[in-house]
């Protein structure tokens, strides 16, 4: 059975949001098909009411908007979503629509290789131990404008650099994994806000899902799937801190002298455990195929340092490494402080910097 579903949002703050109940509680299991509770989304058994509860702050400053958006789907289990399917994200709880899928290979650090599995394993060998890759469905998502002030993120933009070596930026594009979905449907026609929506997408009533994608859409994708596309995904798990790192080759900007190669890094940090934890320092060992090692420390990340706790459990930001090489690797550490005082290194797990054959400029005009 379809449930409704409104998000809440504060009147008066960009990036707390007020509970609408007091009662609220995590979502069952049958809605998310999981034992995975999702934190910044609450379910309101008493109203069936989805809405955001990233930080409960005080009722006396803070108003509230309660805004309907849908009715909740049931998540898949099997198979993938399709292009136009309007979405929830189950961490962040930003609204969304699905653009297309990749398949990517997900390197877990976690996981034990126990089993000597043959299909969809490929070996990953960057840092003190082999890890096996599993293939994985990622999910290039639009984001909902209007939800960009309550995501616990840096700017999220897709960064590609071209042959004049300019940086071009397409923002609000995402890369979701199929067990952060939440899928819903509407009857509106202007379901998201993005400049993007309505080049891409196009309102059939009479389809499932509703928005269908346009050539426009299919174009752009051709064009520009070498730069778009995701590859390969690490996580490693230290003192219940989840770090995920994904890594995309931006392109190289070329003078008469050097050559200079650019990857972007996103990194995700999600608290597991009960207690709130901060993030003090970062630790990064870069090496370069051309043989040099460079030792990166600092405070925080991205100029902050970010707490993770019950209310806000993840955080993600993207930075950028150049290398006057085309590959090397990077590894290091997050210094992170929990509640109770107790300090702790917390493993990134290493991760490969690969270049490719870079195609023609690619057409991020619409």
């Amino acid at each position: 059975m379809a449930t409704l579903i409104s998000l809440n949002r504060p009147k008066n703050a960009l990036h707390n949001c007020v509970c609408c109940t007091a009662n609220c509680e995590p979502f069952s299991e049958n809605i998310l098909a999981s034992n995975a509770t999702a934190p910044n989304l609450s379910f309101s058994e008493e109203d069936f009411n989805l809405h955001s509860s990233c930080g409960r702050t005080d009722s006396k400053t803070l108003g509230q908007i309660l805004a309907e958006v849908g009715k909740l789907e049931t998540p898949k289990l099997q198979g993938k979503y399709e292009t136009g399917q309007l979405i929830l994200h189950r961490v962040f709880g930003y609204r969304g629509v699905i653009l297309f899928p990749w398949l990517a290979r997900v390197y877990d650090r976690d996981i034990s290789n126990k089993k000597d599995e043959k299909d969809n394993i490929n070996f990953n060998s960057v840092g003190e131990k082999e890890v096996k890759g599993r293939t994985h469905t990622f999910y290039q998502v639009l984001i909902d404008q209007r939800d960009c002030p309550y995501i616990s993120f840096t700017k999220v933009r897709k960064e590609m650099l071209m042959h004049s070596n300019y940086l071009y930026a397409i923002p609000g594009l995402d890369y979701v994994a199929h067990e952060d979905v939440l899928p819903y449907s509407t009857n509106e026609k202007a379901a998201l806000q993005h400049e993007l929506f309505d080049k891409f997408l196009t309102y059939h009533p009479d389809k499932e899902p509703c928005f269908v994608a346009q050539e426009t859409l299919r174009t752009w994708q051709k064009k520009n799937h070498p730069w778009l596309e995701l590859s390969d995904v690490h996580k490693e798990t230290t003192e219940n801190i989840r770090i995920t790192v994904i890594p995309f080759y931006m392109g190289c900007r070329e003078s008469q002298t050097t050559s200079v190669y650019w990857w972007r890094y996103c990194i995700r940090l999600e608290n597991l455990g009960e207690l709130s934890v901060q993030l003090r320092e970062r630790h990064w060992r870069i090496f370069s195929l051309s043989g040099t090692l460079e030792t990166v420390r600092g405070r925080g990340v991205v100029g902050q340092e970010p707490v993770l706790s019950k209310a806000l459990p993840a955080f993600q930001y993207s930075s950028h490494v150049s290398l006057q090489a085309p590959s090397g690797h990077m590894w290091g550490t997050f210094r992170m402080e929990r509640e109770d005082g107790y300090a702790f290194d917390c493993r990134i797990p290493p991760f490969s910097l690969e270049s490719k054959a870079e195609p023609s400029t690619p057409n991020v005009e619409i």
